[in-house]
């Protein structure tokens, strides 16, 4: 009897037989309606147990790729998800909200650009009032421009937006957060493969992404007297938006094909491991880890 899962089945299906994608382009920041194939957020799949039963979470960039996977486990575990987008993300924001609804949970949508100081800390409180506190902060907004060829390539105005929203954002966003967390609390931190296994044409968005598990650990560390965990996912290759939108469309055909495993992964892959971190009791004892989901690539 096989015990693949519906959703690794699924995400095997979806690949050619590179373990990629066929060949396409969108400008940034990409919507999931133009992607071809379909990615797979669990919508089918992901059964929930209760185990975030009244919490309430931010989840930024909430609105599609690995934030859409999470915002709809986390609704079926009994949460109530706020989403965090930029304006022009809209129609893909309120069709993750609809999914968060399905699943008889609060939705709140907070259109705002992270890259803002002001507007990221106005998402944040926005978020706390609206759901009436907050318990779980998930900062997976990203940015990546691969479009070129290392370092003689790179332009400060794609450094700025690489750097705002993948890190900046995540000390307003985590600074805001805490007037609102408490015991049994947690921050997320959406990592990456490339902290560990760098290409050249992502200097910029590897060089954020091993920032962001050093602020990882070290925030685990200051916040752990509180009692607020802190913990990060490190994704591998997996079919977002982020990629047509930001990638050459030819390499799309290969796209995740490297990984042992001999594919890209889908969305609904990762929400496990945010559906654990987030869990005050299954992660009531874990602080400071990176858990990778990576198709096999190691993270160390």
């Amino acid at each position: 009897m096989s015990t693949t899962s519906d959703i690794a089945r699924n995400a095997r299906e979806l690949t050619n037989a590179e373990g990629g994608f066929p060949a396409q382009e969108q400008e940034p920041p990409g919507l999931t309606g133009e992607m071809r194939p379909q990615p797979d957020h669990g919508e089918q799949s992901y059964r929930g147990s209760g185990r975030l039963e009244g919490l309430r979470a931010l989840i930024t960039g909430g609105d599609s790729g690995i934030g859409r996977a999470a915002a709809i486990a986390f609704a079926r575990e009994g949460a109530d998800v706020a989403i965090g987008y930029l304006p022009v993300e809209q129609p893909d924001a309120e069709e993750t909200a609809a999914w968060v609804e399905k699943a008889g949970r609060k939705s709140v949508l907070l259109p705002a650009d992270v890259r803002d100081e002001q507007e990221c800390r106005k998402m944040v409180r926005d978020a706390a009032a609206q759901l009436g506190g907050l318990d779980v902060l998930v900062n997976n907004a990203g940015y990546q421009h691969a479009r070129g060829a290392g370092l003689e390539t790179l332009d400060t105005e794609n450094l700025d937006r690489v750097m705002k929203t993948n890190l900046y954002a995540t000390f307003w966003a985590s600074q805001e957060a805490l007037e609102f967390l408490g015991e049994g609390s947690s921050i997320i931190n959406t990592t990456s493969i490339q902290a560990y296994q760098p290409a050249p044409p992502l200097l910029d968005y590897a060089s954020t992404k091993a920032a962001l598990n050093n602020l990882t650990v070290n925030l685990a560390n200051e916040l752990g007297e509180r009692g607020i965990r802190v913990n990060a996912v490190a994704p591998g290759p997996i079919w977002t938006p982020l990629q047509p939108a930001t990638q050459d469309g030819e390499k799309l055909e290969k796209f995740g094909g490297d990984t042992p495993l001999g594919r890209a992964g889908q969305p609904g892959e990762c929400a496990g491991a945010y559906v654990f971190l987030a869990s005050p009791s299954d992660a009531s004892y874990v602080s400071g880890t990176v858990l990778g989901v990576t198709g096999g690539k190691p993270i160390f």
